[in-house]
């Protein structure tokens, strides 16, 4: 289906300037933004994307991966087509890098959340590809969402603009967002972006301005993102200003996409990236794509484990809402069911 755009103003010679994410494209009639799905009809911006699904899933919230929101539940999880970003790493290119196709998919934002509520979901999360350029379509799910009881999370690149960020805000609680890299060079050779310093600001407004639980993810890739400048300047950002809290997500590579000639990040390259994380004071720095080890949850102040993972499989040992159960210290977690948190009833 298609929608006209939210956040777009009207220019001279029936141009537009999209607000949705901060490339701010500027779009010629007949022309659509580098995003692919928004397009200038003479002088309208429209969607052309409103509801086209190209991947559905039941996932573990773990697997966004977000460890202190909600621990221990599923979440649905929905992908659309495109990205404002045409990252040479992406993970999934083979939705995000291309046109959606003809007769694709529709689901309407009340299907969806039947789906959620059959399928005992606690949540949705708009993930695969970026679910800022979804904006429409995901505003409309979650306001649906809320109103049954269910959470809402972005899992994203972090690109919106704040006005964006400001329209999602009142119906999104969680803002998993990618820092890919903390330099300038990093960032042109991993996504062409130039004004990436706009996604910490973004970021930071998500957590002090707007209240949503906030976990940045790092993928180290060898010779791209894994000296000690940038992940200590990552880390130090964090640090300093979303909190010593916030749980940072350092992944591992593997070959993807355009980057298949960079090898796999070797596991003592993890290790001091969770190592640079821990002396720039974080409290939670997890180790991702790395098998049976840096996954668990341990209270920075009585050394406990006070959740246990395996996989995607989640054990709650020790969580009183949003401290430690042991010794009363704040851990900074959203609570699940499985903490003994109370949560709204499905309508």
């Amino acid at each position: 289906m298609e929608r006209e755009a939210l956040l777009y103003e009207r220019l001279p010679g029936s141009r537009v300037r999209c607000h949705v994410c901060q490339w701010r494209c500027v779009i010629n009639p007949g022309k659509s933004g580098l995003c692919r799905v928004r397009t200038n009809r003479d002088g309208v911006l429209i969607v052309t994307n409103y509801g086209a699904v190209s991947s559905l899933a039941v996932d573990p919230i773990e697997k966004k991966p977000l460890f202190h929101f909600f621990p221990g539940t599923s979440v649905l999880s929905l992908g659309g087509w495109g990205c404002n970003f045409h990252c040479v790493h992406c993970q999934n290119w083979e939705i995000a890098c291309t046109d959606a196709p003809g007769g694709q998919r529709y689901l309407s934002p009340e299907e969806e959340i039947r789906i959620a509520l059959r399928e005992r979901c606690a949540g949705v999360a708009w993930t695969y590809n970026e679910p800022a350029i979804w904006l429409e379509y995901t505003l409309d799910s979650a306001r649906l969402a809320r109103e049954n009881g269910l959470y809402t999370v972005y899992v994203t690149n972090g690109f919106m603009t704040a006005e964006a960020l400001d329209l999602m805000a009142p119906v999104l609680d969680a803002w998993r967002v990618d820092v890919k890299a903390f330099s300038d060079a990093a960032y042109r050779r991993l996504a062409n972006v130039r004004g990436w310093r706009g996604i910490l600001e973004v970021a930071e407004r998500a957590k002090t301005h707007r209240g949503m639980h906030v976990e940045v993810v790092t993928n180290v890739i060898p010779g791209l993102n894994d000296d000690d400048e940038q992940l200590d300047g990552i880390a130090r950002w964090i640090s300093s200003r979303l909190g010593e809290l916030t749980p940072w997500h350092v992944t591992r590579f593997f070959p993807m996409h355009r980057l298949l000639d960079v090898p796999a990040t070797p596991l003592p390259a993890i290790r001091r990236a969770v190592e640079r994380g821990r002396l720039a004071g974080l409290k939670f720095v997890y180790a991702g794509n790395v098998h049976g080890e840096g996954e668990d949850t341990v209270c920075y102040s009585c050394k406990r484990v006070i959740v246990r993972r395996m996989g995607y499989h989640t054990d709650v040992l020790a969580l009183r809402g949003s401290r430690c159960a042991n010794c009363g210290s704040d851990v900074n977690f959203r609570p699940g069911a499985d903490s003994g948190a109370a949560r709204a009833e499905p309508k």
